[in-house]
């Protein structure tokens, strides 16, 4: 059970006997008996355990454990010629169906179901080997995922469930009015709409409170390598500035170090120490933050609590040292909406000691992914004094890799191909995969290293910040495609669409791959060097909580249209911008993201956490689905790592050493912390405009 004020927030489903909670308004389902009958029941939607914290298919459907608690159920040979109860799974329109099982009073397994909007049906049947539903209804219940269906009732009237073109009669973009401020270089121009979305009512006319900003190109510098191979010892000059640049065949202006986007990788060998030179000839002061390693504490780059900022035409040297092998990167912790937005990051490889760490690979590549919000003139504005976008974050309309549109490779037949990925979107979380040439992916690392075991996986789920390594092979000749495969939701219509973007194509080659390292590849390794370096913690996997926060928000001053409009049910996940307007429109004046510790009513930076070195702390983390617009967010912990435990009481049966985790709306998530890192140190969301709006404590390791 989860405690005091955190209990208060969560409504729980009636699982029995096993002291679980989960939060109702996303996570559990009512089932209503027909009228004469008094029977009654829940649905909890339970997580499945996923190398990602995340359970989807590669096509974006959401997998559900659903486990239904049942009271009230008379004998079925009281209702008629029937011996038993069977659960079905319908689509919402009841055009198809999945058997559950049969069901009884009490506790009751109903297995997995992919759906992503649903109905749970449970009749009484006169066999339980019938196949397709024929006896008496006697429950039923819609998964919390319909509820945003009241979008289209109370905005379309129509019948209620009906369909219908909601895009005759929108309102028009003509005619949008500007506005101009402190910082502007231009005016401000409406963020594109999909072409399946429409403006929402009462929005025509509005723009955000802030003023807009977009860069002015400096004088251009000399681009360095895309690959910066240093030793232990070694210098790196980084330098951040404006620069024109091209996306998707418009000229742009951009941010970038050493001008490029993405600025270089790093690689360095695990145990290496390097200074780093950071210059800002940017317009607004900037800082570097190297992120998930654990370095010195007067070197993390967070402004107001381990440096000043670098004003423009400064500049700051970091000292950083790389204790641990795996995948990092480095990008401001200044407005990270705007200036991470437009381009600041770069990638950092450590090379571990252990040349057997990862298996042998044909080749390997680093996948940065980003996406910038564009229209026929360019890159939207960013806000100057405030950040857009505070709802959900900025998401783009064009995906990057590597900062182009056009990522490809060439390999040969055979070939096994060790990707590091990074998420360096403000607040996209991808779900990727390649498709075609027979590929075939698994998961090895996340952010600090190993999983303690290789997994096979359909796709990649992978929040801002995250950094995932992943082994593919590409037995066929042909081509294979890097996509983003997610379910779209359009917030008007409380509906989803599936949703395919193209981020790169592979060509494989007819010749084949020598040296061959299929058995290598097939084989899925148990990594016992990371089972030895958790095995002094696990004593504290179930021990009591240290410490609770839970995530919400407040809102004030907004626009009408756009206050009415959030009715605090949303979903557990959001792949995509469902409401483009209201999003554009809600700045960090109006926004407040809160980091709430119930134990002491402290929020956010009042937050002030203490530990010793060496401390293992138990933290639980909750994502209220009662906020006014409930969404996952991407922790992270400065200068520390942990482990996950537990999602929603679902034990993790895979660990590996994180600094960042996607919580869900409506789930609550055990992390256990290594707090090895002495120092002044941040944990904050990672969507770069919810950090902006306030999301963010701060802890002392002494």
């Amino acid at each position: 059970m989860i405690g005091g004020v955190v209990a208060a927030l969560a409504v729980a489903c009636a699982i029995a006997g096993r002291g679980e909670q989960v939060a109702a308004p996303l996570n559990c389902m009512t089932l209503y008996p027909t009228p004469d009958l008094s029977a009654s029941g829940d649905v909890a939607l339970r997580p499945i355990s996923s190398p990602f914290g995340i359970a989807v298919r590669a096509d974006g459907r959401p997998r559900y454990h659903l486990v239904a608690e049942i009271a009230g159920l008379p004998e079925p040979r009281s209702l008629g010629n029937y011996t038993t109860y069977i659960a079905w799974g319908y689509t919402l329109a009841m055009d198809s169906a999945v058997k559950l099982g049969p069901v009884r009073n009490g506790r009751i397994d109903l297995g997995e179901l992919d759906y992503i909007q649903f109905r749970v049906v449970i009749s009484a049947e006169r066999s339980a080997e019938v196949r397709a539903r024929d006896g008496r209804l006697v429950l039923r219940g819609t998964s919390p995922s319909a509820r945003l269906l009241a979008h289209r009732d109370l905005t379309t009237p129509v019948a209620p469930g009906a369909l219908t073109d909601v895009r005759a009669g929108a309102p028009s973009m003509a005619g949008h009015s500007m506005a101009t401020g402190s910082m502007s270089s231009g005016t401000w121009r409406m963020p594109p709409m999909p072409q399946r979305m429409v403006m929402m009512p009462g929005m025509a006319g509005l723009v955000p409170s802030a003023s807009p900003y977009s860069p002015a190109a400096s004088s251009p510098i000399a681009r360095t390598p895309d690959v910066l191979r240093l030793r232990d010892g070694d210098t790196v000059a980084l330098t951040a500035s404006a620069f024109n640049t091209t996306i998707g065949g418009k000229s742009v202006t951009v941010l970038g170090y050493n001008g490029g986007i993405p600025g270089p990788r790093i690689e360095v060998p695990q145990g290496a120490t390097i200074s780093a030179r950071v210059e800002n000839r940017l317009e607004m002061p900037t800082s570097v933050h190297w992120h998930g390693i654990r370095l010195d504490n007067p070197f993390d780059g967070a402004i107001g609590l381990t440096q000043q900022p670098i004003d423009t035409e400064q500049s700051f040297t970091y000292t950083v040292r790389f204790p641990d092998a795996g995948i990092y990167w480095y990008h401001p912790h200044a407005r990270e909406d705007l200036q991470q937005g437009l381009g600041l990051y770069g990638s950092i490889v450590v090379r571990p000691r252990d040349p057997r760490y990862y298996s042998p690979v044909n080749r390997e590549e680093t996948l940065m992914l980003s996406d910038v919000l564009m229209d026929d003139r360019g890159i939207i504005p960013f806000g100057s004094d405030a950040a857009t976008h505070a709802l959900m974050g900025r998401f783009g309309n064009t995906l990057l890799v590597n900062g182009g549109t056009q990522y490809s490779l060439d390999v040969e037949r055979g070939a096994v191909v060790r990707f590091f990925v990074t998420n360096a979107a403000n607040a996209r979380i991808y779900n990727l995969s390649f498709s075609g040439a027979g590929a075939r992916m698994k998961v090895v690392a996340s952010d600090g290293g190993k999983f303690a075991r290789e997994e096979w996986v359909e796709s990649l789920v992978i929040g801002p910040s995250e950094r995932y390594v992943v082994e593919v092979r590409f037995p066929n000749e042909g081509f294979s495609v890097l996509v983003n495969r997610v379910q779209a939701l359009d917030h008007m219509v409380g509906a989803y669409t599936h949703e395919v973007d193209t981020l790169g194509t592979v060509t494989v080659g007819a010749h084949r791959a020598r040296p061959s390292y299929s058995r290598e590849f097939a084989t899925l390794r148990v990594n016992r060097d990371v089972d030895s370096s958790i095995a002094r913690f696990r004593g504290a996997f179930s021990r009591p909580v240290d410490h609770d926060l839970v995530l919400t928000m407040r809102t004030q001053n907004l626009p009408a249209p756009v206050a009415n409009m959030l009715i605090g049910i949303n979903a557990a996940i959001e792949w995509n911008d469902g409401m483009p307007m209201m999003n554009w429109l809600a700045t960090s004046s109006e926004v407040s993201w809160v980091l709430r510790d119930p134990a002491t009513g402290k929020e956010n930076m009042d937050i002030d956490w203490r530990f010793g070195r060496g401390d293992i702390v138990k933290l639980r983390i909750f994502n209220d689905p009662s906020s006014s617009h409930a969404m996952a967010h991407p922790i992270h912990l400065h200068g520390q790592r942990f482990l996950v435990l537990t999602r929603d009481g679902v034990k993790n049966e895979n660990l590996v050493w994180k600094d960042t985790a996607i919580i869900p709306a409506g789930e609550t998530v055990e992390l256990l912390a290594d707090m090895s890192n002495a120092g002044r140190w941040m944990i904050h969301c990672h969507i770069a405009e919810h950090l902006t709006a306030g999301m963010m404590a701060a802890f002392t390791v002494q």
